[in-house]
């Protein structure tokens, strides 16, 4: 689960890391309000809030440029969230449909001597969390990793232990930080790091933590994502989703208990099991398709899954054909066909259908889809399958 920056930067105040004043404004009544919190003649930063990254660089649909405006006057602050709120911004991560801009973050201007890249993942090669620094701020991380990639540094931690005093430490030496300004900087990666586990996030990113010239470590920019199976302990992040920024057919599957995830495809598919979805995916490319999403029903889904399943499916125009791979352990084959046969009657599906069962009541679960007297193709491999699929969503 992702958050928007002004929140993230609340998150990060409450865990006792330093981050520049600011507040929101989510309608043009509120502009005056939230700007009446700075001192006259303070600069003022105006950003977009919406989850992409690329704001800066961003293009309104209205003509209006860059989601993030630097400025010396509230009534140039009001000008640049007006033209920004309620419209749509596109950035290289939204797609050509852009976002539509919610809530505008107003937060003061910070002088800035120099600008680092700070974060905290998963590291999936050893399944430890991993701090990511480099001198090379205010850019993208992949560029530099590219191009000057001795200016990374990268330290794996041991969750056993937590971050130890000389891991801090060696971040700051990394990032060139002396006297008061290293202390900082060591301060603040502990309690960034004691956030991420805390919170079970999968990702905090700060770019950039910048040294101003007074010598204070600030984090002038917030990105964090957080691991949505941990959500259940933590209700106060759960409070902070914003589904207007998350695709409608994603929210509704969340619903449901469906692993849904949306993709820019025409061959929409039904499997249970992450491993099974990954590899149907992988097939259907191999036979020349595209997939239209990653759809795992679970290992125990009943006929109402199968039947909400369905219903996300035909929602997306873009599908074309659809193709189910069940493979029957704890799921029984029989009850997934009468979950087909029930969804296709009721939601009249239109397009192509392709259905793979295998398992446990495989027998009488093809017999079910046999007899339901629907224009649906069986198919005995996943091969097979996915050769048909491609073929007859290429058709529509």
């Amino acid at each position: 689960m992702n958050v928007h920056e002004y929140q993230a930067k609340q998150l990060f105040a409450d865990a006792g890391v330093t981050v520049p004043n600011g507040t929101v404004a989510q309608s043009a009544d509120q502009i005056d309000q939230a700007l009446a919190s700075f001192p006259p003649g303070q600069a003022v930063v105006v950003k977009a809030q919406i989850h992409a990254g690329g704001r800066g660089k961003g293009t309104f649909t209205n003509g209006f440029k860059g989601g993030v405006h630097v400025v010396s006057s509230s009534e140039e602050a009001r000008e640049k969230a007006a033209s920004m709120l309620g419209n749509v911004l596109v950035t290289k991560q939204t797609g050509d449909e852009g976002k539509e801009v919610g809530t505008v973050y107003f937060t003061e201007a910070s002088d800035i001597d120099k600008e680092f890249y700070l974060a905290i993942l998963s590291d999936r090669a050893t399944s430890k969390p991993i701090i990511i620094a480099s001198t090379e701020g205010g850019v993208d991380i992949e560029e530099v990793a590219e191009k000057s990639p001795e200016k990374i540094t990268k330290i794996l931690i041991d969750p056993s232990l937590g971050i130890r005093p000389y891991q801090a430490r060696q971040v700051a030496f990394s990032l060139g930080l002396r006297g008061d300004s290293f202390k900082q900087c060591v301060k603040l990666v502990s309690k960034l790091y004691d956030f991420f586990w805390v919170k079970d996030c999968s990702q905090v990113e700060v770019n950039p933590l910048v040294l101003t010239p007074t010598g204070d470590v600030l984090a002038l920019d917030a990105k964090v994502n957080f691991d949505s199976n941990a959500l259940f302990r933590h209700p106060d992040v759960v409070e902070l989703r914003d589904i207007s920024e998350e695709d409608p057919k994603e929210v509704e599957a969340s619903k449901f208990d469906l692993n849904y995830i949306a993709l820019d495809g025409n061959v929409a598919c039904m499997v249970n099991g992450a491993g099974l979805a990954m590899a149907t995916m992988d097939i259907i490319k191999h036979y020349g398709g595209s997939p239209a999403n990653f759809l795992d029903v679970g290992g125990g889904a009943n006929e109402e899954q199968v039947e909400n399943a369905f219903r996300i499916l035909v929602s997306d125009d873009a599908v074309k054909a659809i193709l189910v791979n069940i493979f029957g352990g704890i799921m029984k084959c029989d009850v997934i066909a009468t979950g087909i046969v029930n969804a296709a009657r009721k939601l009249d599906m239109k397009v192509p259908l392709v259905v793979r069962l295998e398992g446990t009541n495989v027998e009488q679960g093809k017999k079910i889809l046999a007899d339901s007297g629907l224009a649906l193709e069986p198919a005995d491999t996943l091969a097979e399958a996915a050769e048909k699929i491609v073929k007859l969503a290429a058709q529509s």
